[in-house]
């Protein structure tokens, strides 16, 4: 552990229930003076840490470094999974789509904020391996820029028009179906503050792609032991490497901070809308519905790389200690 001054980092991350303590003092990290940085939408960071590696340690998207890490990105994660949920769900149609299953949806438009957003990847690799969609006789539809600027996209993904919305071509009949909120139809526009306002309701009707959704992902998991992980931490190569500590600092200080929200998260005090989301999810997952290290996550780590593969985002697979340092060593 150090024995000289904090190390000073810029940090990234989003204000969740299971990091308010970090951020707002009452864990510390050892070793370490925070600075925490702002970002709203935290999405604009992601953006930002693999362009320009701004950050020293920073909250991304887990498809997102696993593009970037794979193209030689210089920071590398630590299995601190800032945000879970299934995957079944997330889509709507348009009723008069003729779309009544995820088949149906080749030959169709289906609109997607990015190719590579995380929302999507786990998505569409449950729709092909589960339901033997074939991907690439779907046009994906994107209105926004990928994070990883060397990513080249499939043959089968194209841009909105300048000047149109997800949220507009599917209200007009462009598209056919969409994924929904953030990933989709429920914002206009690249990150950046308001951009869930933007996205304008419509008279339309759109019905979910596939129904009993809770039910459906509830058994996929206790088939599969895949628990869909979205936002994770990275950290620079070279402060790994210059502080052998840091690692098993920040998962500590992590762990901390989520073990108290996990006591207010079962005493009912938690109560948000995410709270009662990961109130629900223990009765699939068990009693910590945000859990962090390597074993527990393993299925997850090796589908979404697998996912991320089939969709032709990675250039080569990596394996899990090229991705991960293991701070439990």
């Amino acid at each position: 552990m150090p024995t000289n001054a904090p190390l000073q980092l810029k940090i990234a991350i989003a204000t969740y229930g299971h990091t308010a303590a970090l951020k707002d003092g009452s864990v510390a990290i050892q070793g370490v003076e925070p600075d925490f940085v702002k970002v709203e939408p935290i999405i604009a960071a992601f953006r930002r840490m693999v362009r320009d590696t701004e950050f020293d340690v920073c909250e991304l998207a887990s498809t997102t470094y696993f593009i970037a890490r794979a193209f030689g990105a210089p920071f590398k994660a630590l299995p601190i999974f800032l945000m879970r949920r299934f995957h079944h769900g997330g889509i709507v149609c348009r009723e008069d789509a003729g779309i009544r299953a995820p088949k149906d949806l080749e030959g169709k438009k289906v609109g997607v904020r990015a190719y590579s957003v995380t929302t999507g990847v786990w998505t569409r690799g449950v729709l092909v391996n589960e339901y033997g969609l074939d991907s690439s006789k779907v046009t994906w539809v994107v209105d926004d820029e990928e994070h990883v600027t060397q990513l080249r996209l499939p043959p089968n993904v194209v841009h909105a028009p300048p000047g149109r919305s997800l949220a507009s071509m599917m209200a007009d009949g462009e598209i056919q179906a969409g994924f929904t909120a953030r990933a989709g139809i429920g914002r206009e526009g690249p990150p950046q503050e308001g951009w869930e306002g933007g996205a304008k309701p419509t008279p339309v009707v759109y019905r979910d792609l596939i129904e009993d959704t809770a039910r459906l992902e509830a058994e996929w998991f206790r088939r599969t032991g895949v628990y869909p992980m979205h936002g994770l931490i990275v950290v620079k190569d070279k402060l790994l490497a210059d502080h052998p500590w840091l690692a098993k600092s920040l998962f500590a200080a992590f762990t901390d901070a989520k073990a108290r929200y996990l006591v207010r998260l079962r005493s009912g005090e938690a109560s948000s809308a995410d709270d009662r989301r990961y109130r629900d999810l223990t009765a699939v997952v068990g009693d910590d519905p945000l859990p962090y290290g390597l074993k527990p996550n393993l299925p997850a780590i090796e589908a979404l790389i697998n996912y991320a593969l089939q969709q032709g985002l990675m250039p080569r697979r990596l394996s899990v200690d090229e991705l991960f340092v293991n701070p439990e060593a």
